[in-house]
Order: structure tokens, then C-alpha cells, then sequence
């Protein structure tokens, strides 16, 4: 049983490199699209992270408790924090894969 277990752990190897191999490679084309679908990301995402600081800084937390108003703050600034860390992180790939973008036209295919 052991060895027809390791018998179909290496067929399952050897059929996942073919499949590897019959990927395609991934062409400017790919890279361009991608960094150009990205910059529409950060620019809808940026707007909408600006709207989502403006309408937290209108609507203030109008508890007389400390504490409410502690946690609602916190949570207020998490949210703002994550929506533009979202809409930098989509501008970072879009500068990466268009820098890849150029890359990929100084590069010899062998």
C-alpha cells in the first residue's frame, strides 16, 4: 500500500509539470492590460476612499460614552486606514507590472 501510495504521489508530480508546461508565457500585452486595470482600480478606488473620509469626519460618533466614542473612532479610522491602503496597494501594482512592462522589451527570449 505504501508504495502505491508513492506511486500516485509521483504521477500526480509528473502531471502537474505538464500542465505547467502548456501554460504560455505572459507577453507585454498581459502586462500592460494588467497595469492598466490596475490604475482604473486606484483611481475609482481613490475616489471612493475620499468619500469615505469625508462622510467619517461629517458624521462624528454622538454617544455621551467615552468608551463608544473610543471604539467608534477606532473603527472609523480602521476602515479610512484599509480602504486607502487598498487603493496604494492597486497603484503599486500597476507602476510594478508596467515597469515589467518595459522590462520585458529589453529582454532576449531564449
Amino acid at each position: 500500500m505504501n508504495k502505491n501510495n508513492e506511486v500516485s504521489d509521483i504521477s500526480k508530480i509528473n502531471n502537474s509539470e505538464n500542465i505547467e508546461k502548456n501554460i504560455p508565457e505572459k507577453g507585454p500585452l498581459n502586462f500592460i492590460v494588467g497595469s492598466l486595470t490596475s490604475f482604473l482600480l486606484f483611481i475609482f478606488f481613490y475616489f471612493l476612499s475620499n468619500k469615505i473620509a469625508i462622510y467619517f469626519s461629517i458624521h462624528k460618533p454622538s454617544n455621551s460614552s467615552e468608551i463608544v466614542q473610543n471604539i467608534s473612532s477606532s473603527i472609523s479610522t480602521l476602515i479610512i486606514g484599509l480602504s486607502f491602503l487598498l487603493t496604494f496597494s492597486f497603484a503599486f501594482i500597476g507602476i510594478g507590472l508596467f515597469i515589467v512592462f518595459i522590462r520585458s522589451f529589453f529582454l532576449n527570449k531564449s
